[in-house]
């Protein structure tokens, strides 16, 4: 749906990379390569998404990083509207919420780097989880999303090593 509103799909690759990870950064010859798109279409939408206040830009070492402008009054916009093509406030509503017992949901993989993938990397943490009713779940997400899922269960005890281990770990739930 979003490709029919962003047909660009280097501003649409941008947009999932700094837009769904805030944490996410990246210089354009690493981009250029990571979308396999020419440097002057990766640099003109960079251009435009900088100039607009969206992205900001620091110097490292003669490279100029790019990330996304937290600060700026869309971004929270974005960044909801990414998780939703992404099919995130699925998994939320058909796994999350009806499980109950989860602390923490997060995200991992190439989808947390903000790269388009067909795979869903989901790390669920608690305690007591149904697995067969997870399974259940997870099913009927898939159908909804077209996307596989794969689905790691942790205890509150593994979550810090888990962090550790995946530094890219994106938030898409915790328990208020």
């Amino acid at each position: 749906m979003l490709e029919t509103l962003i047909t660009n799909k280097t501003r649409l690759k941008l947009l999932l990379k700094f837009f769904l990870n805030s944490k996410s950064s990246s210089y354009l010859r690493n981009l250029e390569t990571e979308f396999d798109e020419s440097s002057n279409a990766v640099r003109i939408e960079l251009n435009r998404f900088e100039e607009a206040g969206l992205l900001v830009s620091n110097s490292e070492q003669n490279r100029k990083i790019f990330r996304a402008n937290t600060e700026h009054p869309l971004f929270p916009d974005l960044h909801n509207l990414l998780m939703k093509y992404m099919g995130f406030d699925q998994i939320l509503d058909k796994v999350v919420h009806k499980l109950g017992g989860i602390a923490r949901a997060y995200i991992t993989g190439d989808l947390a780097k903000g790269k388009d993938a067909k795979e869903i990397d989901l790390a669920l943490i608690g305690n007591n989880i149904d697995k067969d009713f997870l399974k259940q779940l997870i099913q009927k997400a898939e159908k909804v999303i077209k996307r596989s899922i794969i689905c790691l269960i942790l205890t509150k005890e593994e979550e810090a090593l888990f962090i550790a281990q995946h530094p890219e770990a994106l938030i898409i739930w915790n328990e208020v």
